[in-house]
């Protein structure tokens, strides 16, 4: 049976040589919210592995948007300027470059992964966090302003003018984050979302800020290029966020012209029991795309090309995005092409010599 995994796959204009995607991994390597050097060989690299797609990391929508003060951002023009050459060198080396655009609500103003992840103060480069309710994600993170209409206006703004830049930027598949606990997801979510106005209460309450804005950036973003809406299936808990309401936003989200879903789950309560092992998000996927009526993309510990192939083979998604095995093996689609005996169709020029262009056998 020829392999799904490497059949080229097209959303709108925008065709992908392999459903083999890079997922959005935060670097925590940016200045001010600009990508540098680490930015252009981390993701290039990718693109010159062979990839389809390459999604850049979750990218704030604004200062306070930041997970951390190292995080990159796309709040303004010079932002966009700089990401040009990230985008032209993947689409020369055959990739689609993709962003991922964000606001991490409750979840900003913390350190970096490797400097304990804790809350920032404001004396320190820290900042005001804000949030659907005052309550905050843990002891050790800050607790959040309860956002005004003003700021929820600044929030919806905020991501169509990155949108635009993004696209500027030369992006041409947009995906929104609202998955992990960041902003979009606090609004979903009855544990994180305490609001008794319009924005709160009821599963259409809830879901209003996150539909108003993709339709805004849906309608701003060329009729060519693909919007994806990240989310998270279920909180793991019980009363939060779970598949049944993933199923109704993503009913919402295909009839305001959203492409395609990426499906992760948790990361909105703190200590949570989740059942990590291989494909243990898949079923997430596999539900969506049968419920909705609409494309998904499964992540999370897949780290083999037989196991992403058979996702596919199974209809349980229409893409694969992988993370950590991409930071393992920057050329995965490689090594998955060896394991499938797959002709191996874009090896870069400079690459041939090491490589074998013939069909590999299995392994």
């Amino acid at each position: 049976m020829d392999s799904k995994l490497f059949e080229k796959y097209k959303i709108r204009s925008v065709e992908f040589r392999n459903r083999i995607w890079v997922s959005p991994m935060c670097q925590y390597s940016s200045e001010d919210g600009m990508p540098t050097d680490w930015h252009l060989v981390h993701l290039g690299s990718r693109a010159v592995g062979g990839a389809g797609l390459i999604i850049q990391e979750a990218t704030a929508v604004s200062p306070e948007g930041r997970i951390s003060p190292s995080d990159a951002g796309i709040w303004s023009d010079a932002h966009a300027g700089a990401y040009k050459k990230i985008t032209k060198f993947i689409k020369e080396n055959g990739a689609v470059a993709g962003i991922q655009l964000a606001h991490a609500g409750r979840k900003a103003s913390t350190a970096e992964p490797w400097h304990g992840g804790k809350k920032v103060e404001e004396n320190n480069g820290g900042w005001e966090t804000v949030a659907p309710s005052a309550i905050a994600f843990a002891d050790d993170y800050p607790i959040p302003r309860e956002m005004t209409k003003t700021d929820i206006e600044k929030v919806e703004n905020d991501f169509v003018a990155a949108a635009n830049r993004a696209v500027e930027a030369g992006f041409e598949v947009i995906e929104i984050h609202a998955a992990h606990g960041y902003l979009f997801h606090e609004f979903l979510s009855p544990i994180s979302n305490k609001r008794t106005d319009e924005y709160g209460g009821s599963l259409e309450n809830r879901m209003r800020l996150l539909l108003d804005v993709s339709k805004k950036v849906r309608e701003i973003v060329p009729e060519s290029l693909p919007v994806f809406v990240r989310i998270s299936a279920t909180d793991w808990t019980e009363n939060g966020w779970d598949l049944e309401q993933s199923i109704e936003l993503c009913k919402e989200l295909k009839k305001i012209g959203i492409d395609l879903i990426d499906v992760s789950t948790g990361g909105n309560v703190l200590e949570v029991e989740i059942p990590v092992a291989p494909n243990y998000q898949v079923s997430f996927a596999a539900e969506i795309r049968k419920q909705a009526g609409i494309a998904t993309g499964a992540v999370g510990m897949i780290t083999e090309a037989k196991q992403a192939e058979e996702i596919l083979q199974n209809t349980q998604a229409d893409a694969v995005l992988i993370a950590r095995e991409f930071l393992r093996d920057p050329y995965f689609p490689f090594t998955a092409a060896k394991e499938l005996g797959e002709n191996l169709r874009y090896v870069p020029k400079q690459y041939g010599r090491a490589i074998d262009l013939r069909k590999a056998k299995s392994v």
